[in-house]
């Protein structure tokens, strides 16, 4: 196992779970590990993802982007594509689907675990996005810039999420970590 293989594993088996489905998520995170590929997209039936969980300074708004593929409201983030350091990862997905820099990174410790089933589309079969998350913070005044990846991209005021995002599990535990000062969030 390389040096950045290594220390994921250890960010993750050091990572405490907020609930019964992370603690799941992590374990199966860890299993995962063992294939060679698990940063590929060519490993069909899993693989790594990583995203940014942005908040603002007073931790009153998130930066969502409505998904052009999937037609939600998600955090940023995307393919590890070969990249074992979760955390680069994260930056660079931050930093391209908002047009953005100037991101501050809160911790260097992994903020959320999620598993969930991306399905078919165009040849590629259903599969799932094993998701690590860190926790950055931004400003409401940055210029956002959105891609092609995104119908959309904005600051959403936390209690406005859960219309936005109709019931998303994964992203209302974030949005209930931010709230209760839950994770590492060194603002």
């Amino acid at each position: 196992m390389d040096s950045e293989k290594k220390a994921l594993l250890e960010l993750i088996e050091n990572y405490k779970p907020a609930d019964e489905n992370e603690q799941a998520f992590k374990l199966k995170m860890i299993d995962l590990l063992a294939y060679e590929n698990c940063f590929e997209r060519s490993l069909l039936h899993a693989h790594f993802t990583a995203s940014a969980w942005v908040i603002d300074e007073r931790r009153e708004h998130a930066l969502l982007m409505h998904h052009a593929k999937l037609d939600k409201w998600l955090q940023l983030g995307g393919h590890a594509d070969g990249d074992a350091n979760l955390l680069r990862v994260a930056q660079k997905e931050l930093e391209e689907e908002s047009g953005a820099t100037g991101f501050t990174l809160l911790s260097t410790e992994i903020f959320d675990l999620d598993i969930h089933n991306i399905p078919e589309r165009k040849g590629i079969p259903a599969h799932d996005h094993y998701d690590v998350r860190f926790c950055f913070k931004g400003s409401l005044l940055n210029t956002l810039n959105k891609n092609h990846e995104s119908k959309d991209l904005a600051w959403i005021p936390l209690a406005e999420i859960t219309k936005l995002c109709n019931g998303n599990d994964s992203i209302m535990r974030m949005v209930n970590k931010t709230l209760a000062n839950n994770g590492n969030l060194s603002v």
